[in-house]
């Protein structure tokens, strides 16, 4: 129900906005992490923009993300269940300071639940040949986030809920960028995560966190269009938190690759590659402690000079470290 509202919302406010005739924006990284809902709770940033907005300009933009999970694995120690989905819905707002400064904040809202996607997934797989992994011997819309540890329920959320999340804290500095025809930047950005979620539902870590990171970007125009090529790397540094403290890492380091086309000015497409280290150990789990990494492919829609909507679908490329499917919906506007 949640993504509908939203996709209401941005067809309201399109219905209102020309199509671009010339969109100003530059193809921007999708704003996107890791939403199972053992790692999302900490202060794993999005990849960030190569060039910052001008001084005295506002972005604002409302991210919704629909993850599906769905993993059931066990060994002689350990047992996870992670069936359900998860809905996040981020407020962002960044502001221009001066031309090599810029400040932020993100308000995120949780939402875990049975959600209403496993009958639509089921008969995905069947009709492509997709593996189960025991989706097939599953109750339908069932919220269980279960991990146990030595006879011992680690984590247990099975009643569905929702309240705000972890908001964090954003700045970036521009350190290099060419504008006009050719586009260039290099940003070093910051994240500070204050731990404001209840993570004993798991909308929040417990711990502070604090990410620095790299993001760096080039667009040109080609005779068939724009393309644009753009990366990040960094690292996130964790205080104790209060999901798995005994199992959780201190640090992760994380990136990003992406490349975007531009063949009309109202529209571009483009693929986005997120990875990151593991957040905790020790475990044989590959839900608890493993390399992630998911592709997401999708596009934009610019709606106005000053408007534009992301839409792009997440699948994790090494299984069970990610949700089996997110999807991924973003209104900017700048002003």
């Amino acid at each position: 129900m949640r993504i509908r509202v939203v996709a209401l919302y941005c067809l309201f406010l399109a219905s209102f906005t020309a199509p671009a005739t010339a969109a100003p924006l530059e193809v921007e990284p999708f704003d996107s992490v890791n939403q199972s809902p053992l790692l999302r709770i900490f202060g794993l940033p999005g990849p960030g923009n190569f060039l910052l907005l001008a001084p005295g300009q506002t972005e604002v933009s409302l991210n919704n993300v629909l993850s599906n999970n769905f993993s059931v694995q066990d060994n002689p120690r350990e047992e996870i269940t992670l069936d359900g989905e998860t809905t996040v819905t981020t407020l962002k707002v960044r502001h221009g300071l001066s031309r090599r400064f810029e400040v932020g904040v993100k308000i995120p809202y949780v939402t875990h639940s049975g959600g209403f996607l496993d009958g639509f997934i089921d008969g995905y797989h069947r009709t492509f040949g997709f593996r189960e992994g025991g989706r097939n011997q599953a109750p339908h819309n069932r919220l269980l986030y279960h991990y146990r540890r030595d006879g011992v329920d680690r984590v247990l959320v099975s009643n569905a809920g929702s309240g705000i999340g972890d908001l964090a804290l954003t700045a970036a500095w521009q350190l290099y960028q060419v504008r006009g025809p050719e586009k260039e930047g290099l940003t070093l950005n910051m994240s500070l995560k204050p731990p404001t979620g209840d993570s004993d539902e798991l909308r929040g870590s417990g711990s502070t966190d604090l990410a620095l990171w790299l993001t760096g970007g080039a667009e040109g125009k080609f005779e068939f269009g724009t393309w644009t090529s753009y990366g990040s790397l960094g690292m996130l540094l964790m205080t104790e938190g209060r999901v798995l403290p005994e199992q959780q890492r201190n640090w992760a380091a994380f990136g990003t690759l992406g490349i975007g086309w531009r063949p009309l000015n109202w529209l571009a497409f483009k693929i986005q590659a997120d990875a990151h280290t593991p957040f905790y150990s020790p475990s044989d789990l590959k839900e608890v402690s493993a390399y992630s990494v998911q592709l997401i492919p999708g596009g934009t829609l610019y709606l106005s000079d000053n408007t534009c909507l992301d839409i792009g679908v997440g699948e994790d490329l090494v299984v069970n470290t990610a949700p089996d499917v997110s999807f991924y919906l973003t209104l900017r506007s700048r002003f």
